[in-house]
């Protein structure tokens, strides 16, 4: 079956989905658009541009959700959001609820992979949540399968690792994973910024991804599927505390060639 289904009876031939094919994949022939490449990454641009509706796409769910274009948030509202957010280290107990989370992963799934790949899972801790922290703490205090790195900077600056020292009393934890670095790092910040706009605190555990790397006890846990690995760790909760104003930040490092 091809990737792309084109309905013949509302297909007008305008031609816009051949010109927006990443790849080239579509033809107009005979006033109608034809499926005449198997080089499909299933992008969805021919879905999303069809004035008429005409084109489906194999194995998907196809619902006729009408597109919201980013300028229908402010701009200048959108950058102070995004300059004003904090990672959160504090937490109160209520929980995040199922809602939230589903937003929080739809965002997550909907982020940008490279090649279309969209090759990011996500690992709820749930009911494991704690015997993971315990496994990452025990490690750290331990210290020996660790590089000195992490080991050494904690105890020159002289903090303690407690037990909640992962996730900070957080109720909910998602590990983004991958077998690259990149994809599972734009879905996180994709995720962050729904979590913020929910009223949600995040904070990136990156002391946990250094215990993944080390630990077969805590990679079973996580039963990633195979060949990714823990990229993100995400800490996130409703924060315990309020920040008022936005931080300054070093000026901005730009090369115009």
């Amino acid at each position: 079956m091809d990737k792309i289904i084109i309905n013949e009876e509302k297909c007008t031939g305008c031609s816009l989905c051949a010109f927006d094919c990443p790849n080239g994949c579509l033809t107009v022939e005979n006033g109608k658009a034809r499926f005449a490449r198997p080089a499909c990454i299933e992008c969805g641009h021919c879905f999303a541009v069809c004035p008429q509706g005409a084109v489906t796409m194999a194995g998907y769910n196809c619902a006729d959700e009408p597109a919201v274009p980013m300028t229908a948030v402010g701009s200048d509202t959108l950058l102070a959001a995004m300059r004003s957010r904090r990672t959160v280290r504090h937490f109160t107990e209520r929980p995040v609820e199922e809602e939230e989370l589903r937003k929080i992963l739809e965002a997550g799934r909907y982020s940008p992979t490279g090649g279309n790949f969209q090759n990011v899972a996500f690992t709820v801790l749930g009911s494991r949540q704690a015997e993971a922290e315990a496994l990452c703490v025990g490690i750290f205090r331990d210290g020996s399968a660790l590089d000195a790195g992490p080991a050494a900077f904690l105890k020159r600056i002289g903090v303690e690792v407690t037990d909640d020292f992962f996730f900070k009393g957080a109720p909910l934890v998602v590990v983004v994973s991958g077998p690259d670095d990149v994809n599972p790092a734009l879905a996180s910040s994709y995720m962050e910024l729904m979590a913020e706009s929910l009223g949600l605190g995040v904070l990136y555990s990156g002391f946990f991804r250094e215990c993944a790397a080390v630990s077969a006890e805590l990679r079973e846990l996580l039963d990633l599927p195979e060949g990714h690995r823990a990229v993100t760790c995400m800490v996130i909760g409703y924060p315990a505390v309020e920040y008022k104003r936005i931080v300054p930040r070093k000026p901005l490092k730009l090369k115009t060639l």
